[in-house]
């Protein structure tokens, strides 16, 4: 009998999830900020990807992979102040999470696109931090 009403129940519930992920149609401030959450969680996963690809390159070479580290912290700890400064006029309305989660992302692409510029370094270049890929 259970699992009859979990069937019946299942459309309604994949209905609603499509309706809640719509971003493109995002009607309300909970979806919009839902839809930015999102958002600022996939770039955050790209810059993830390209951190790890740059810590690896550097594993022969300690010293810059601490300062990567270093700089990695520091960089997260300025675009989160950044943010919050940014937000700051609407804090405590419904539209922060929109506010800050934009601000997030913008600044997160923005060193993704730092990132991308590392890993193409060419060889010889004095002035790149992170070898060419073997």
């Amino acid at each position: 009998m259970h699992s009859r009403i979990l069937l019946a129940l299942t459309p309604l519930l994949f209905t609603a999830l499509a309706h809640a992920v719509d971003c493109d149609n995002a009607a309300d401030q909970a979806t919009m900020n839902q839809c930015a959450s999102q958002e600022h969680m996939a770039a955050d996963k790209e810059l993830n990807a390209l951190y790890q690809q740059i810590s690896t390159r550097l594993k022969s070479n300690p010293d810059s992979k601490k300062l990567l580290v270093g700089a990695q912290r520091s960089w997260v700890a300025f675009r989160d102040a950044e943010c919050k400064f940014s937000a700051s006029g609407v804090e405590g309305g419904s539209v922060y999470p929109l506010i800050y989660s934009n601000c997030v992302t913008q600044l997160t692409k923005a060193r993704v696109e730092t990132f991308k510029t590392y890993l193409k370094c060419q060889e010889g270049d004095l002035g790149c931090p992170v070898p060419s890929n073997p």
